[in-house]
């Protein structure tokens, strides 16, 4: 099944005093690329979020974010007052700059920006920790809910296009047929035109044969066509397989590239040559999506 690296989940939990906000962004990235904006009394709990995160994402880059907000019940609360200060010093720069007037409730503002209001609690509550768990644990899934679906998407853009440089490989057989065909008239047109200027010894017709044999095989694009066709066919295994399939899937991407230039390269056909600059577009287009997905 293909998920996608591009996510979003949001969830909201109230406890004693406040109203937390978990947001989760994702977006690609090769690796496991994790940033954390979290309250300072969270830290304790940090890597227990970490190892929920790695473990559920595998790759991508996360954003993670916890926001507070109080909701007035302000027993076991204190205001850290310096903070709230510069908090308010700087709204008062940014109205300044930007020629606006400061907001009235300036004051409420600031009392809702993270970390001004503290507790007097040492340690998170443990019940209080089960809730923004919780909405943890639903904010992640509703970032998985979406890479699926966007996977799913991507999914189906991929078959049409492996189906479609199927297509395009079946249509070379007229043209190759045609090809050497053609290129062995031409040979031995040369040759009986050449000929007659050996001064009566005309060369060898069996070495002339072997040499046509010869140089027909070199251009024979048969195995790169089944080598080809068999990429195809594994992508589209793949493509139904469990689990992350990102990195398999771009290297037979590369398999089934090296396979097409080969083709293009030996085919020495006008025609062969523009369908096989089709097939490259769709492969390009292919190989945009996987870095789009896990």
């Amino acid at each position: 099944m293909i998920k996608s690296m591009t996510g979003y989940g949001k969830s909201v939990v109230d406890i004693t005093g406040r109203r937390l906000t978990v947001e989760i962004k994702t977006l690609n990235s090769k690796q496991f690329d994790l940033n954390l904006k979290i309250p300072g009394y969270f830290r304790e709990k940090e890597w227990e979020v970490r190892a929920l995160l790695s473990q559920r994402f595998e790759r991508g880059k996360i954003d993670f974010y916890i926001g507070t907000e109080v909701t007035g019940e302000m027993l076991n609360y204190s205001i850290n007052h310096s903070l709230a200060k510069k908090y308010h010093e700087e709204l008062k720069a940014l109205s300044a700059e930007i020629h606006e007037k400061c907001p009235a409730d300036m004051l409420s503002l600031v009392i809702k920006m993270p970390d001004v209001m503290q507790t007097s609690r040492d340690e998170m509550n443990e019940e209080d920790w089960t809730f923004i768990s919780g909405a943890i644990v639903e904010a992640v899934g509703q970032v998985d809910d979406f890479r699926v679906n966007e996977g799913k998407v991507l999914e189906d853009d991929m078959l049409k296009r492996v189906h479609s440089i199927l297509q395009l490989l079946d249509s070379i057989l007229p043209f190759e047929k045609n090809r050497i065909y053609e290129l062995r008239e031409r040979l031995l047109r040369d040759f009986a035109k050449f000929s007659g200027d050996f001064n009566g010894s005309a060369p060898d017709q069996n070495r002339f044969e072997q040499e046509i044999i010869y140089y027909l095989e070199k251009l024979d694009i048969t195995e790169e066509k089944v080598r080809l066709l068999k990429h195809c066919q594994y992508f589209l295994e793949t493509l139904q397989d469990l689990g992350s399939q990102g990195k398999k899937l771009g290297f037979v991407t590369q398999e089934m590239g090296r396979e097409i230039n080969t083709i293009g390269s030996k085919a020495s056909d006008a025609e062969i040559q523009k369908i096989v600059v089709q097939m490259k577009d769709e492969l390009e287009k292919i190989k945009e999506q996987l870095g789009n997905i896990l």
